[in-house]
Parts: C-alpha cells; structure tokens; sequence
C-alpha cells in the first residue's frame, strides 16, 4: 500500500471519529446574527434608560438598591428575551440547514452532550439572575450572566469547534470587569453577546461553512 494511501485513509478515520464525537454543524452566520440581535437589544435598552429628558440616571450611576421601575425593569427583561428568542431560532434554523446541507445529523449523541453541557451553567446562571433581579442587585446581572454563558461555552468546547473555548474565556474576562465596573454592565454585555459573536461567527463562518 502506498504512503499516500495510508494517509488519506488514516485521515478518513480521523475525520469519521470527529463527526461521530463532536457536533459540527453549528453555522458561524448564527453567531454573527446573534451579535447583531445583542446590539439591537443592547440599543434599544440604552435608549431607554438614558436617551431623552425623561432619562432614569447618568450612564455613569450605580445605585446598589432598586433603582428600576417595574414597568421598565419588565420591559428590560421583555428586550432580552426577545434578543433570546431571535438567537436560539435563528441558531437552530440555520444549523439545521448546515447539517442538511453536509448530511450530518441534527440529533445526535454529540448534540445531546453539547446541549447538556450548556443547559447546566444556563440554568444555574439565569436562577442566580433572576435572584438578583429579586433582591435588585441590577449592578451585577450584567456580570453574571456573561460569566456563566462563558462558562457554558467552555463546555460545550468540548462537544464542538474549539474556537467556542476561545468565546467563552472571552466572555468570563468581560463579565469580571463588568464586576468591577458596574455602571458600565450595558456596555460589556453588548461587547460580549454583540461584538464578540459578531467577531466569532465570521471567524468560524470563513473557516467551516464556506
């Protein structure tokens, strides 16, 4: 047998095994379509707490108590739930079409420990926000939900692309600052969820999906 031989099919293996263990329909244009929801979302929140006459307070305040009315904080919480909603969709629909387009399976083992591996650090982070917002910690929520949303990338890194590690460390260093800088949370959490996918998803849309 030839050297080339034995290469092309030790490649073939190596490349059956990474389809069989990892999940590698994820499209990278989700990821920058999720940016762009972020930024949308991160807009629209900004304009409504600081824009106008009528403003809450300076873009520089931090207050510690609850300093959101219920209409507004229940209008906040609306923005990112529709910014999720938007995300996860989008997501789904075009993975979907990667996947068919590549005739890999859209559900799988890889997919089930991938999305496992994201829900737990999801659902713990979005109780904790939740408590916050309770309690009216609002300085932080921005800081926690970037860090368990890195986390939650992180392992999923390791169902999928290693580029995901990368946005996830990405993502935890942002939520620290946004833990010592408190007054800027709008800011990190549209660097974070907005810019950063943005860079993300055309990184791997230019490295796996063309």
């Amino acid at each position: 047998m030839k050297e080339n031989d034995i290469q092309n099919d030790i490649a073939s293996i190596r490349s059956l095994m990474e389809r069989s263990s990892k999940f590698i329909s994820l499209s990278g244009f989700s990821g920058v379509m999720a940016g762009i929801y972020a930024l949308i979302g991160a807009a629209v929140a900004y304009f409504m707490l600081y824009d106008g006459d009528n403003r809450m307070y300076s873009v520089h305040e931090y207050v510690e108590t609850a300093f959101f009315e219920d209409r507004m904080l229940i209008r906040l919480i609306t923005i990112a739930g529709v910014v999720l909603v938007f995300s996860v969709g989008t997501g789904i629909m075009l993975t979907y079409k990667k996947a068919r387009r590549k005739n890999q399976p859209i559900w799988g083992k890889a997919s089930k420990d991938l999305l496992f591996s994201m829900l737990v650090p999801l659902l713990s982070g979005g109780l904790l926000i939740m408590i916050l917002l309770y309690r009216g910690y609002f300085g932080i929520v921005a800081s926690a939900s970037l860090i368990f949303y890195g986390l939650a990338l992180i392992g999923a890194s390791n169902f999928t692309f290693t580029d995901v590690k990368f946005l996830g460390l990405c993502d935890i260093i942002l939520g620290l600052l946004a833990a010592c800088l408190p007054g800027y949370g709008l800011v990190f959490w549209a660097l974070g969820f907005g810019v950063l996918h943005i860079v993300y998803g055309s990184v791997m849309y230019y490295k796996y999906d063309r």
